[in-house]
């Protein structure tokens, strides 16, 4: 695992690209602060720009560098969330535009897990993860159904979790604006 990931924050340094697992499936990542890198994630997708991709932060404190106003809600749903949660943040900042939605909003999740969780706390930037597929194609439950065209298509493949075979599942996702009100997405 520290090979891994030292590999990747090597790679996510220079603009490239990493397949890597996540706290849910397996994820295509990228520097969320470098356009550029951004650009490739959406082009390997074959993915429309107007379909977001969320990004990946270390901790409940990073999202105060990342969102105008973290809603007291936003910590009181992460405290009780018994699955990975994404919450959508109106009000993001300090990350590339091209992953910015309506009212500059944001996907974000804190992994739990304990390879992108510390990739998180030791490239200390926010860090994209998009499903590891093209666009359109079922997301891979594990690195086995993951493409050829994706696994070629990334500067880094991470081995750590390469073997595992349990099914995962994406994370529930929530719409949380900053007047408090929320929407469930999935």
């Amino acid at each position: 695992m520290e090979q891994d990931i030292e590999r990747c924050i090597e790679v996510l340094k220079k603009g490239g690209l990493i397949l890597y697992p996540t706290d849910t499936i397996w994820g295509i990542g990228c520097d969320a602060t470098n356009s550029e890198a951004v650009r490739k994630v959406y082009e390997l997708k074959h993915r429309a720009y107007n379909k977001a991709l969320i990004v990946l932060l270390d901790s409940e404190n990073s999202l105060y560098h990342h969102v105008v106003d973290v809603p007291e809600m936003a910590l009181e749903l992460l405290d009780v969330a018994v699955r990975p949660l994404t919450i959508i943040y109106e009000g993001a900042y300090n990350v590339a535009p091209e992953l910015l939605g309506e009212n500059e909003s944001v996907g974000i999740r804190i992994p739990h897990d304990k390879f992108a969780h510390e990739l998180c706390r030791r490239f200390r930037r926010p860090i994209v993860s998009t499903s590891a597929n093209v666009s359109g194609e079922p997301s891979p439950g594990n690195f086995q159904e993951i493409s050829k065209q994706i696994i070629d298509g990334v500067d880094y493949a991470v081995n750590y979790r390469r073997d595992d075979r349990q099914r995962a599942e994406a994370s529930n996702v929530i719409l949380l604006r900053a007047d408090g009100t929320f929407k469930i997405i999935r």
